[in-house]
């Protein structure tokens, strides 16, 4: 593997695609690649401001939104090593990962924030809301005046326009640690996982190559957990550095919700977990299915049938996507033998997704073709 510095990747997808939209709260507002970058450098400024020094860590506590992908990349882009934690997490582990990490700095969501507990993080330098990017908590005077002088310091920082040229993004090498991914807990209690650069790499090479198709202005729907790998990879980190743009659900994923943004956004891709597609599967489809069971045992008669179902579930999907990628988890067979049957669209993969989640995207389900050796050669060497 020849490797690119991932920071270096995003700073050069920042300048190209400028003033393209980069990231969207679903049915909220849009940042073009241009704002992000511009709010990436204020942080940059604070982290400095706060002697935050390269290779400590900043914790990140939030659902899915822009501002979480704002936070993630302006720690990577600064040189400090980014600490994922889910949000459904109860205050107490929140509390034990925050002290276990090291984290220096930490953004967090208005509804966790309210449980948590400064006494129970002293190792925090500052916390931030990460909604507004003001400061909830600082551990001195002089922390709490950077925020309120911020706007002042870019100002004196970048006295012309904010310009391409600006960018100047921590180069990072292969070995170095880039975040530590914390495990659901569900074999224990949580689990860091120490991610380097090169697994963050060899994954944006591994889909650059397996979707070849995805380009620049290409959408995508944010809904799986952007505090686990295979969300954060798939569904946004690459993206960020094509140039396409990431619409985040920010609300809990329900079928009826998901199917609404489908609808809405017409995603070129979707990244999922069975789990969806069961929901959909159940609340859509089977009621269709128990209706038609007879009818499609008879031949001619059945291959309608399937080409009528598909092209519903395609639709329902938005109708644009290349493939539904799904992992994380054993699809059940009722519903992939189904899928399967009707010709959908989809591949399913398994790996440990913890630990850079490129092995789970191989497997093609829908052609049961092995992976091409090209594949195998990225996947061995993240």
């Amino acid at each position: 593997m020849n490797f690119k510095s991932v920071n270096k990747i995003l700073q050069q997808s920042f300048a190209q695609h400028w003033d393209q939209p980069a990231l969207s709260n679903y049915q909220g507002a849009t940042l073009a690649y241009r704002d992000v970058a511009r709010k990436i450098a204020k942080l940059h400024i604070a982290f400095e401001q706060c002697g935050l020094r390269r290779g400590e860590k900043v914790a990140i506590c939030s659902h899915n939104q822009a501002n979480w992908g704002i936070c993630f990349l302006a720690t990577l882009t600064y040189g400090a090593v980014a600490i994922p934690i889910l949000h459904e997490f109860k205050p107490g582990n929140i509390h034990h990962l925050v002290g276990h990490s090291e984290a220096r700095v930490l953004f967090v969501d208005d509804a966790i924030w309210e449980g948590l507990s400064t006494e129970e993080m002293p190792g925090l330098s500052v916390i931030v809301q990460i909604s507004t990017f003001q400061f909830l908590y600082a551990a001195s005077c002089e922390l709490a005046d950077i925020r309120e002088h911020l706007n002042e310091a870019f100002g004196r920082r970048y006295p012309e326009k904010f310009r391409p040229e600006d960018l100047n993004y921590y180069e990072d090498s292969p070995e170095e640690l880039a975040l530590i991914n914390y495990t659901s807990g569900t074999s224990g209690f949580s689990k860091g996982v120490m991610i380097p650069y090169r697994a963050l790499y060899s994954n944006i090479e591994f889909a650059a190559v397996a979707c070849p198709t995805l380009k620049t202005g290409m959408s995508v729907v944010s809904m799986l957990p952007t505090a686990h790998m295979y969300g954060m990879m798939f569904e946004f980190l690459y993206e960020m550095c094509i140039g396409m743009h990431v619409h985040f659900l920010s609300r809990i994923p329900s079928p009826k919700t998901i199917l609404q943004a489908f609808a809405e956004i017409r995603p070129d891709i979707i990244i999922a977990v069975p789990l969806v597609i069961e929901k959909i599967y159940k609340t859509k489809l089977k009621p269709l299915i128990d209706k038609t069971r007879y009818m499609m045992k008879i031949p001619v008669l059945d291959k309608v049938i399937e080409k009528k179902f598909c092209n519903e579930l395609t639709q329902a999907f938005g109708g644009r996507f290349e493939e539904v990628i799904l992992g994380g988890a054993a699809f059940h067979p009722e519903v992939e033998k189904f899928l399967h049957r009707i010709g959908f669209r989809y591949t399913v993969g398994y790996g440990m997704t913890e630990c850079a989640p490129s092995s789970a995207m191989f497997i093609g389900t829908k052609s049961n073709q092995a992976p091409p050796d090209k594949l195998r050669q990225i996947c061995r060497s993240g």
